[in-house]
């Protein structure tokens, strides 16, 4: 199978998961959603009653990823998943759970890369084809897009755990660490460092490491274990995908010139 038809299904998958979990939060009412909501001036009673029919439009934008995918719903869920992570640091967490959050809107915008020109007036709704002919430099330009975007979930998820989020905090302690602080001090340097080599110079088996790491790690929430984990999606997901997109590497991408640079230097 074609590394393109690959890359297609496991992004495809992923940004299903994302708005699915997301959408979820929304139909059980989540309470951190009212903080979001509030930064459009909404009060709670209003919040409680919109969330769910805001969470049933990201479910059913989810299943029409899974069996409709077009380039409308994904032009939708980049600009949606840009700005639901956003509301966060606008909401007063750090800007630092917005770039945590960068799968969300990230796997969208590398399928979209990934299926090519397409005739706005005519295509916008058309199904995405796993098997389109697409340009030689398509697969290269999505493995790019995927290393900023695991870069900055990398990097997000890293800084959290520097600052020493109350919830991390909380995910260790449960998991019978004696000293939280140090085990996020610790983990927070692992996913910052991981984080620069993946955008500076990926290696195929860090990012396996990174998938379980990512996928495994994200089923230690406290409460809605099971949704968060499929919430996170689009974050494994993505790390998934570049480990597929990397796979012709050695024979077909050229090196980019921050890559030249750093080649440069050395």
């Amino acid at each position: 199978m074609k590394t393109e038809v690959i890359v297609h299904y496991v992004l495809r998958i992923a940004i299903a998961m994302c708005f699915i979990g997301h959408g979820a939060f929304g139909v059980i009412t989540k309470e951190i959603w009212c903080n979001y909501f509030a930064v459009f001036g909404i009060d709670k009673a209003t919040a409680y009653m919109f969330m769910p029919w805001v969470g049933s439009i990201d479910i059913l934008l989810g299943i029409i990823m899974l069996f409709h995918p077009n380039r409308a719903v994904c032009f939708w869920l980049i600009g949606w998943g840009a700005i639901t992570a956003f509301l966060r640091p606008m909401s007063g967490e750090p800007f630092a759970e917005f770039i945590e959050r960068a799968g969300n809107f990230g796997a969208p915008l590398a399928l979209i890369i990934l299926s090519g020109n397409f005739n706005p007036r005519s295509q916008l709704f058309t199904k995405l084809d796993p098997n389109a002919q697409t340009s030689p430099g398509t697969l290269e330009t999505v493995s790019y897009c995927l290393k900023v975007v695991v870069f900055m979930l990398l990097m997000g998820h890293g800084w959290l755990n520097l600052l020493e989020k109350k919830g991390l905090l909380n995910q260790y302690a449960s998991l019978g660490f004696a000293n939280p602080a140090k085990v996020a001090l610790i983990v927070g340097a692992f996913e910052v460092a991981a984080a620069f080599i993946v955008l500076i110079k990926p290696v195929r088996w860090m990012l396996l490491v990174l998938f379980v790491w990512k996928a495994s790690t994200e089923l230690f929430y406290p409460h809605y274990e099971l949704f968060e984990w499929i919430e996170r999606g689009g974050s494994y997901g993505s790390i998934l995908a570049l480990w597929f997109t990397l796979k012709q590497t050695s024979e077909k991408f050229s090196p980019t010139p921050f890559n030249n640079l750093i080649n440069k230097i050395y």
